[in-house]
């Protein structure tokens, strides 16, 4: 049971701050593919005015 508890503790110790590294990158990453896809959103809708689209 002591081995058992023991081990318990080094995973929790093991695992304390990982939490927050892996939520800080995911929504450092998640911001980065989010400006990449406005932007081109936003190129293609200029170029399609540039062009003369008809937005019927």
């Amino acid at each position: 049971m002591k081995n058992a508890l023991l081990i318990k503790e080094i995973y929790l110790e093991a695992f304390k701050n990982l939490g927050h590294t892996l939520v800080k990158s995911y929504f450092k990453a998640f911001s980065w593919f989010c400006f990449a896809s406005f932007a081109v959103v936003l190129y293609a809708f200029i170029f399609r005015i540039a062009t003369g689209f008809a937005f019927d």
